[in-house]
C-alpha cells in the first residue's frame, strides 16, 4: 500500500462496481457472441448523432467548449428550463461522483435501496459517509420506507431511480412528487432518471426546475446510444448546477461528445422508432422467458429482469453457463433481486443467441 495514500482511501476495498465485458473477454480468451450486459442500445445511436461525430472528428485537435454551451441550450429547450439550471458531466455516473464530492462530509447518512444501482455507494464510500441501505418492496424500490429512514437517521441525501435498475420498474409520477413533498428540510433527493426517456409519461414527475431539494440526472447512454460519448446532465436549481463548476474538470467533455450530444436532441423522431424496437425486443424476451419456464418482469428500460424462480446460486449458474457460450448479461447483486438475471434488449440477431443460449444454459443450470 502506496504511503501517500490517506487513511481513508487506503482502507477502501480495491475494487469497482462492475466487471466489464472487455474483462470477461481477456480471462476467456474469445469475444461474447452478443453483449446483453451493461444496458447499453444495441440499436445504435441517431444518425444525426453519428453523422455530428463524423463531422466533428475533424476538429478532435481542439478542446471541447468548457462551458458546453451549444448542449446546455440544447437540454433547456427540451425541459422547458433555463440553461442555469444545467450540469455537464461524463454520463450519470461521473455526475454522482461530483454530487457526492459536493454535498457529503464523512460520517453524513445517505439512504438508498438494497440492490439499486451500485456506483452510487462507490461514490459514497469515497466520500467517507454512511450508507443506510433499505429492502425493496417486490421488485420496487420502496419510497416511503426511503422516506422514513432519511427522516430516522437525518439523512443528506435519498437516492432513488425511477425507472429503476436492476429491476425496471417504475413508479408513477405521483409517487415520486409526494416523495419529493414529504422531503426532511435537510435532505437532497437524488433522483437518477438515466432510464427516463424510455419511460412511460405516467413515470415522469412534475418538479419544478427551481426545488431546491431535487437534482436530477439523465443519460445519453440508453436511449440515445452513445454509451461509448460518456455524456449525462444534472437538472437542478441554479445554485446547486453551478457549483459543479467548482470541482468539474472543465475541459473533460470531449469536442466529438458535445457534438453527438447536442445532435441527438435534435433527431427526436430516433426515439418513436427505438421505442418500437424495444416493444417488439420486450415481447421476444418474454416468449423466450416462457419458453423456458422463465417470468419476464415489466419493464420500462432497455432491459428485461427475468425471474428464474430459484436462489441466487441458481441464478449464478445461469450467468456463467451464459458466458460460457458467449452471451453476456449480468444479474442483480443482493436476495431476493438476485433470484433474477438482467438482460439488454437488442435487435433480432442479439436475442436469437439469447433464444440459443438460456435453454442450455438453464439445462446445466437445473443439473
Amino acid at each position: 500500500m502506496s504511503r501517500f495514500l490517506t487513511p481513508h482511501i487506503a482502507a477502501l476495498p480495491s475494487s469497482v462496481p462492475f466487471t466489464g465485458p472487455e474483462t470477461i473477454e481477456r480471462r476467456k480468451g474469445q469475444a461474447f457472441r452478443a453483449r446483453l450486459g451493461a444496458n447499453e442500445s444495441g440499436f445504435g445511436a441517431p444518425p444525426a448523432a453519428l453523422a455530428a461525430l463524423r463531422a466533428a472528428a475533424d476538429e478532435v485537435w481542439m478542446y471541447g467548449d468548457p462551458e458546453n454551451y451549444d448542449l446546455k441550450q440544447a437540454i433547456a429547450l427540451k425541459h422547458g428550463c433555463g440553461s442555469e439550471h444545467i450540469a455537464i458531466g461524463s454520463g450519470v455516473d461521473g455526475l454522482l461522483g461530483l454530487t457526492c464530492r459536493l454535498t457529503l462530509a464523512p460520517g453524513d447518512k445517505v439512504v438508498t435501496s438494497l440492490g439499486a444501482y451500485p456506483t452510487f455507494g462507490f461514490h459514497v464510500a469515497n466520500a467517507g459517509a454512511e450508507m443506510i441501505r433499505v429492502p425493496y418492496l417486490g421488485d420496487h424500490e420502496d419510497p416511503e420506507a426511503l422516506l422514513a429512514a432519511a427522516k430516522r437517521h437525518g439523512a443528506k441525501l435519498l437516492y432513488l431511480a425511477n425507472p429503476d435498475n436492476p429491476m425496471g420498474s417504475w413508479h408513477k409520477a405521483a409517487v415520486i412528487e409526494a416523495l419529493v413533498k414529504a422531503l426532511p428540510a435537510d435532505t437532497l433527493l437524488i433522483l437518477d432518471e438515466a432510464y427516463g426517456d424510455l419511460a412511460p409519461e405516467e413515470a415522469i414527475p412534475e418538479i419544478a426546475a427551481d426545488h431546491p431539494q431535487v437534482i436530477r440526472f439523465r443519460s445519453f447512454s440508453k436511449a440515445y446510444g452513445l454509451a461509448g460519448a460518456r455524456v449525462g446532465y444534472a437538472l437542478a436549481a441554479p445554485e446547486l448546477a453551478r457549483a459543479f463548476d467548482k470541482i468539474r474538470d472543465h475541459f473533460g467533455m470531449s469536442r466529438l461528445s458535445l457534438a453527438a450530444a447536442t445532435a441527438a436532441l435534435g433527431d427526436q423522431s430516433w426515439l418513436g422508432q427505438l421505442r418500437a424496437d424495444l416493444s417488439r425486443a420486450k415481447a421476444r424476451m418474454a416468449q423466450i422467458a416462457t419458453e423456458n419456464g422463465l417470468t419476464a418482469l415489466a419493464s420500462a428500460t432497455n432491459f428485461v429482469a427475468v425471474d428464474c424462480g430459484g436462489d441466487g446460486a441458481f441464478s449464478r449458474r445461469i450467468l456463467a453457463g451464459c458466458e460460457a457460450r458467449g452471451l453476456f448479461i449480468r444479474m442483480p447483486g443482493v436476495a431476493p433481486l438476485d433470484r433474477c438475471i438482467r438482460i439488454s434488449l437488442g435487435p433480432e440477431a442479439a436475442m436469437d443467441v439469447v433464444a440459443e443460449v438460456l435453454p442450455q444454459a438453464l439445462a446445466e443450470a437445473r443439473a
